[in-house]
């Protein structure tokens, strides 16, 4: 069976929509109260790799779930009226995600141009993954 669309199509038609933040321009929003910073990768990658300081997690399988205010996994800090800059490893979810949430009427919303891979590469400080009080 051949797909109809691929992930380069997908991509490019997401980063049409949204709004790509350089890493380099995304160091700068860390510290603003206005945006909130969302990673959206896997707990393993966290482990692995860390994450940006302050970023809030919340893994991709969930992300719709979290912001839909009807939903029963509905998180209050996607009602927050923040900018919400999402990133991934590498861009390619966290542009998709923005699309996604972008269309379902979340506002305003952005993602790191090239991830947490860029992040990295513009010299962004990297914190370990805060763990869960046992």
């Amino acid at each position: 069976m051949a797909i109809t669309k691929g992930i380069e199509q997908l991509l490019a038609a997401a980063r049409a929509k949204i709004e790509e933040i350089p890493a380099a321009d995304a160091l700068a929003l860390q510290d603003d109260e206005s945006v909130q910073i969302v990673d959206i990768r896997d707990v393993r990658e966290l482990d692995r790799d860390g994450m940006v300081p302050g970023a809030l997690h919340a893994p991709r399988g969930m992300l719709e779930f979290w912001v839909d205010p009807a939903s029963p996994y509905h998180r209050e800090v996607f009602a927050s009226g923040k900018k919400f800059v999402f990133y991934c490893a590498s861009g390619w979810r966290s542009a998709l995600a923005a699309e996604t949430l972008q269309d379902m009427g979340l506002e305003p919303v952005a993602h790191i141009e090239g991830g947490f891979t860029a992040w990295k590469d513009a010299g962004g400080p990297v914190a370990e993954r805060p763990r869960k009080r046992e």
